[in-house]
C-alpha cells in the first residue's frame, strides 16, 4: 500500500512538471518601466512587442519600429522619474521635390498644427519630411494594448487628414518605411 502511494505521488508530480513545461506561459499584456533609462526602457518595449506577436525592430538607441496594419510608426519612450511617461509615436513623410520649400507646404503644416490636436506635424531636413508626431502618456507601466489603441486612433486621424488634402497630394507625400525588410 505504501508502495503505490509513493508511486502516485510520484507520477502526480511528475505529470505536474510535464503540464507546467508544455503550457504555454501568458505574454505580459503590461511594460514596467519603473527605474529605468530610455534606453532600456526601449530595449523593454521591443521585447515586449515581438512577445506580443508585433513586427517591431530597435532603428536607433532609444526608438522602436513597429508595423501596425500596414503603417509604421517610430515609438520613442521618454521617461521621467519624478512625473508623467511618455512614448512618442511618429510617422514620416517624403515631400516630392515639387513642394520642397514651398509655401503652400509651409502654410498646409501650419494650418494642421492650428486645427488639429492629435498629434504636431513638423518640417525637417530642409522640408523634404513631414514628421507626425503624437504623445501617449502612462506613469511607470504601460498597457499595451492601450499602446495599440493610441496607434489605430493615431492611424485614423491621418487617414481623414489624407482624405481632406486634394487626390494629388498621395503623388507629392508618401510614407517612409522606418524599418528596413532585412
Amino acid at each position: 500500500m505504501k508502495k503505490r502511494l509513493i508511486a502516485v505521488l510520484a507520477l502526480v508530480v511528475c505529470t505536474n512538471v510535464l503540464a507546467t513545461e508544455r503550457t504555454p506561459q501568458p505574454v505580459p499584456e503590461r511594460v514596467y518601466f519603473s527605474g529605468m533609462s530610455d534606453e532600456l526602457a526601449t530595449d523593454a518595449l521591443l521585447v515586449s512587442l515581438i512577445n506580443k506577436n508585433y513586427l517591431a525592430k530597435k532603428v536607433g538607441p532609444n526608438k522602436v519600429g513597429v508595423q501596425l496594419g500596414n503603417h509604421q510608426f517610430v515609438l520613442q519612450p521618454s521617461l521621467n522619474p519624478e512625473g508623467i511617461d511618455r512614448i512618442l509615436a511618429s510617422r514620416f513623410y517624403a515631400v516630392s521635390p515639387k513642394l520642397v520649400g514651398s509655401q503652400e507646404l509651409v502654410a498646409l503644416i501650419g494650418t494642421l498644427n492650428d486645427k488639429l490636436n492629435f498629434a504636431k506635424f513638423t518640417l525637417r531636413e530642409e522640408g523634404k519630411v513631414i514628421q507626425v508626431q503624437g504623445a501617449a502618456t502612462f506613469v511607470g507601466t504601460l498597457e499595451l494594448e492601450e499602446l495599440r489603441r493610441f496607434l489605430i486612433w493615431t492611424d485614423d486621424a491621418l487617414m481623414r487628414v489624407g482624405q481632406a488634402l486634394p487626390n494629388s497630394a498621395e503623388q507629392l507625400i508618401k510614407p517612409i518605411p522606418v524599418m528596413s525588410a532585412n
